[in-house]
C-alpha cells in the first residue's frame, strides 16, 4: 500500500455492493486492502492510503455505460489507483493468477503520446468497475 502523503489528503469514496463477505474477499484478500471499521451494513478499506467504503446496497450495483477510449469500451463509472509500474505489474499478475475476468486486459495505452500509461479494467463481485494504471513518468499524469 502507498502511504498517505501529508501533501495530498486522502479521498473518501463510498460505493454499493451486493454482498459484504464477497467485498471482504475481493478488496481485502485479492487486492490486499486492510479493513478498517465495519458494521453489518458497510466496511471501510484502506485503498492505497485512501478510504473506500463498501455499502450493502444491492439495488445500486453494476456498471451500465461505456465510453470509447483508445479503441476500448471503458466503463464510465469506475475508480482505482495510480500505482508504480512495478506495483501495477505485480497486481496484474496476481489478478491473472486469480483468473480475474478483465473488462480491458492489461496493456499500455497512448503509446508514444503524452500520458502514456499501463492500464487494466476489471469488475468487483458487485459489478463496480475498477481501473489501475501506472506511468513510466508520473509527471505525465496530467499531460495534455
Amino acid at each position: 500500500m502507498l502511504p498517505t502523503s501529508s501533501a495530498m489528503p486522502p479521498f473518501h469514496l463510498a460505493f454499493p455492493v451486493h454482498d459484504l463477505a464477497a467485498a471482504r474477499r475481493f478488496y481485502g484478500e485479492l487486492l490486499g486492502c486492510p479493513e478498517g471499521r465495519s458494521s453489518d451494513q458497510w466496511i471501510d478499506f484502506n485503498f492505497y492510503g485512501h478510504q473506500i467504503v463498501a455499502h450493502l446496497a444491492p439495488e445500486e450495483c453494476g456498471h451500465r455505460s461505456t465510453s470509447a477510449v483508445d479503441e476500448h469500451d471503458v466503463p464510465v463509472r469506475h475508480f482505482g489507483a495510480v500505482l508504480s509500474l512495478e506495483q501495477w505489474a505485480v497486481l496484474a499478475e496476481r489478478l491473472k493468477a486469480a483468473k480475474t475476468k478483465f473488462v480491458i486486459e492489461p496493456y499500455t495505452r497512448f503509446k508514444g503520446e503524452p500520458g502514456e500509461q499501463a492500464t487494466m479494467f476489471f469488475l468487483d463481485p458487485s459489478g463496480n468497475a475498477l481501473e489501475f494504471k501506472a506511468f513510466a513518468n508520473l509527471d505525465s499524469l496530467f499531460a495534455k
